[in-house]
């Protein structure tokens, strides 16, 4: 990446304070881009879910992989319950979704608080696990709570079969008017759900996977207590990647932590972090980090900065930490701070290998949290920063009731925060459509057919808070 001609920047930036500008270009379409990462994740799409218990959990995990990126589970998680986790999303499909499934005798009352899990909101009913009927949100308007599904579903089923190419499957579902249908086995048996729109997405992404064909997790471990062999375990339990993860990842402890955790040699990319220094970079990279997390205060639930005046501009925080991994053939994440599209593209033409996403995505059907309506009749869910005080109720619930009182006094971050659903984009993979749209357009600007080709042509300006405006849609007139 490099800077317009003339004076360097005298200011610390953020992505809104700088723009791109299109080069001369041989890339013509955004289906020619290739958005892989090359530092081990085995990322297609450039997209790490952050380790926030409000947002990762194993639903957004299957389906995030699905899509070529990759979620990480929290740290605060316990242990069985993670390595639980890890078998559940190994044993999903790479191109069918998982489906909710009822019996026919479960009533409309159970089967509406499930739909409500799925963008698509629908369910399959079964017996013996063959599929004898579809529950839809529409088909339990005004219908009794305590009815029984058999008595509402529709009974005119459209199958697929197992194995069945993605096109000719939107072509089948287009044909018979239906915008999703149970995959079955031979047998008959059901073996997952495919709509119109995911048959598409299977033609656009590749799933991101390990070396047996299964979708990859990542989880994250912290720098108390016995850190290799929660690492350790979380290796055994199968985990493609470990991410060691503590708000100020430049101190001794973490540097301890992670030498400990390095010399194990446990055969997947370690990730330590929160840094915003060179020098933070260079000694994580020196204790073992194949990847280091880039970003102190910048995200939506952090207020970090506020209590402490300490973080820094996440855009230059990613430049030269980003600058400096690469000097000795490591990565980086952006962690924080993006709401946009352009966020993303900028991370990477700083350097960033992926970028990590955390309440953009807590307001999505696939995040772990309940769905709450608010006195308007909209739809939402609740998130919260990892330090928050809920947070810390969560990590320190074993520990005394005096010492959880202590740690109470000094917790950063929101603890209750309304994340809408949008009505238009209610998925994690309408989002990342949105995002993985945005991106491949910034590279055949630039120029680039590739990430490590998109930093190499990336030309970057500053700007000012009337460029930023300038550059925003109006969605009603002036």
């Amino acid at each position: 990446m490099r800077f317009l001609p003339g004076p360097p920047p005298s200011h610390e930036l953020t992505y809104d304070d700088v723009f791109m500008v299109p080069n001369r270009s041989e890339v013509s379409s955004r289906f020619d881009v290739d958005l892989s990462s090359g530092d081990g994740s085995g990322t297609t799409i450039p997209l790490v879910v952050a380790n926030m218990t409000a947002i990762a959990g194993r639903r957004m995990a299957e389906t995030v992989a699905r899509r070529g990126g990759l979620v990480v589970i929290p740290q605060d998680i316990p242990g069985p319950v993670v390595a639980e986790v890890i078998a559940w999303v190994k044993s999903r499909h790479l191109i069918y979704d998982t489906p909710i499934v009822l019996r026919p005798d479960q009533t409309v009352g159970e089967a509406l608080v499930l739909l409500s899990k799925r963008a698509h909101g629908a369910a399959v009913v079964v017996v013996d696990e063959v599929p004898v009927g579809l529950v839809t949100e529409a088909d339990l308007l005004r219908v009794d709570r305590f009815a029984q599904v058999a008595t509402v579903m529709s009974r005119q089923l459209t199958t697929l079969a197992a194995g069945v190419d993605p096109q000719a499957a939107f072509d089948t579902l287009t044909s018979a008017r239906h915008r999703l249908a149970p995959v079955v086995a031979p047998d008959g048996r059901l073996v997952g759900l495919l709509t119109r729109s995911g048959a598409l997405r299977a033609t656009v992404y590749r799933p991101n996977t390990d070396a047996l064909g299964q979708l990859r997790i990542a989880a994250a471990v912290g720098i108390n207590g016995d850190v290799p062999s929660k690492a350790q375990a979380l290796v055994d339990a199968g985990v493609d990647v470990v991410v060691m993860d503590t708000a100020h990842g430049h101190q001794a402890r973490m540097l301890e932590a992670l030498a400990a955790v390095s010399a194990l040699d446990l055969g997947v990319p370690i990730v330590a972090g929160n840094v915003v220094t060179a020098q933070g970079t260079r000694d994580l990279i020196a204790a073992g980090a194949d990847i280091v997390k880039v970003g102190v205060g910048p995200g939506a639930m952090c207020t970090t900065r506020m209590m402490t005046a300490v973080g820094r501009p996440q855009f230059s925080a990613v430049l030269e930490c980003a600058s400096t991994a690469s000097e000795f053939g490591k990565h980086v994440w952006a962690d924080g701070g993006v709401r946009h599209p352009r966020d993303v593209a900028l991370a990477l033409a700083a350097g960033a290998s992926n970028v990590m996403i955390g309440s953009w995505f807590a307001g999505t059907l696939e995040s772990p949290g309940d769905l709450f309506t608010d006195e308007s009749g909209r739809s939402y869910k609740e998130s919260f920063g990892m330090a928050s005080a809920r947070a810390v109720a969560h990590r320190t619930a074993e520990d005394s009731s005096f010492n959880r009182a202590r740690k109470a006094l000094y917790e950063e971050g929101i603890s209750h925060a309304r994340m809408y659903i949008d009505p238009a984009r209610p998925s994690v993979e309408d989002l990342i459509d949105a995002i993985a749209a945005g991106v491949r357009s910034s590279f055949t600007y630039a120029g680039a057919s590739s990430v490590a080709e998109f930093v190499e042509r990336a030309v970057v300006g500053v700007q000012s808070m009337a460029g930023f405006a300038e550059g925003r849609p109006l969605h009603t007139s002036w």
